[in-house]
């Protein structure tokens, strides 16, 4: 299945709230803690709000780093997530939702007071998915 995006890249607002993560969480994988912030903005009933997002900041990963073996779940989940949003399903449109859920999970997950340690993320985690 062709990914919506070839290049991941963030924002350095972004990059200070994974560097955040990374230091409550001790999960050290960019492409990890970006899993779970598409996750879990992708979970939202809502859909994000259009912004325009500058990638400045100096992380970068290709779409199999990020995705890994969840390459074809995450697509389906995006494409599905587009067509409940009533939007469209081509590579132009998942390519800015894609960006627009990644960064609004982010900043959802760092916002979290309660995330202070892996525990709570995974409790946090699943709870969401209760």
């Amino acid at each position: 299945m062709e990914p919506p995006i070839d290049r991941i890249r963030i924002s350095q607002s972004a990059r200070e709230q994974l560097l955040k993560l990374k230091r409550n969480t001790h999960i050290e994988h960019w492409n990890v803690l970006c899993r779970w912030a598409l996750c879990k903005s992708l979970a939202e009933p809502t859909p994000p709000s259009i912004i325009n997002i500058v990638t400045d900041s100096n992380v970068e990963m290709t779409w199999q780093v990020f995705a890994g073996n969840l390459s074809d779940i995450l697509i389906v989940a995006l494409k599905q997530r587009c067509h409940n949003d009533g939007l469209g399903t081509d590579k132009e449109t998942l390519a800015t939702q894609f960006r627009l859920h990644l960064h609004r999970g982010i900043g959802y997950l760092a916002g979290d007071p309660n995330i202070k340690k892996i525990e709570s993320f995974i409790q946090m985690l699943a709870m969401s998915n209760g």
